[in-house]
């Protein structure tokens, strides 16, 4: 691979919440940064604004993961030979809640196709790119319930446990061509999502964490900064908590 090419980070399900985060925190590393969405474009164009209005470079993507000829032809036509690929953050997820007696077929199957199965296709054709160029840094956005479980989640909590699986057996696969794979596994985080729970289902959460509180987005970004970075280079196949110590 050409050194002119520029270095990119490409970080999935990227238009607002944590992926939100990651993509500005990787900008202010330096990388530009490649964000999707599937369905809030003008959101996914505000990150790439604000970006830019920092001094950095950002494009947006408009690519359903769980379209697996839709993936592979993205990094054909617009990764391959084009950028210089040296990051990978597979954020990009979905919930469909509820009891397993409850749960319909197609909720279980659309989580499992876009968190896991989703997760899997981009890291697979990101490290075709990264084996040859004989570096990268993949992270994988997990959960904590993929660690300990969640009623009502178990669709969610599969995908992410199996996630964890497959990072930790890509580390395996990619070590030799100085490619890390590793997970980042956020908690209870301040989020679009979270912040529409009662206040006192918010006191409850917060009460079993023992740091006292949910964490923010930032924090997770910053984890994935950190795994992005030399400061990680000889950490690989790694689950990194980012959860007050809800679950350690």
């Amino acid at each position: 691979m050409s050194n002119e090419l520029v270095s990119t980070a490409l970080v999935t399900g990227a238009s607002r919440g944590i992926g939100k985060a990651i993509s500005l925190t990787l900008a202010k590393e330096g990388y530009q940064v490649y964000i999707t969405y599937v369905s809030k474009p003008q959101e996914a164009e505000k990150v790439v604004a604000e970006i830019e209005a920092n001094g950095g470079k950002a494009k947006a993507f408009c690519l359903n993961v769980g379209d697996t000829e839709a993936v592979t032809k993205f990094f054909q036509e617009e990764i391959k030979d084009k950028v210089r690929l040296d990051v990978l953050v597979n954020n990009a997820g979905i919930t469909k809640d509820g009891l397993i007696l409850r749960m319909k077929d197609e909720d279980f199957n659309a989580v499992i196709d876009i968190n896991l199965k989703g997760a899997f296709t981009c890291l697979r054709e990101a490290t075709k790119i990264m084996a040859k160029q004989r570096f990268g840094r993949v992270i994988n956005i997990v959960s904590v319930v993929g660690l300990m479980g969640n009623a009502g989640q178990a669709n969610y909590a599969a995908a992410k446990a199996g996630l964890i699986g497959i990072t930790k057996s890509a580390a395996k696969e990619f070590g030799s061509r100085s490619i890390t794979i590793n997970a980042v596994a956020p908690g209870f985080i301040e989020t679009d999502m979270t912040s529409q729970l009662p206040e006192d289902i918010k006191a409850k959460y917060a009460e079993a964490i023992p740091l006292g509180c949910f964490g923010s987005a930032q924090n997770v970004a910053d984890a994935v900064a950190f795994l992005a970075s030399e400061k990680a280079s000889y950490i690989t196949g790694q689950v990194l908590s980012v959860n007050g110590g809800l679950y350690c």
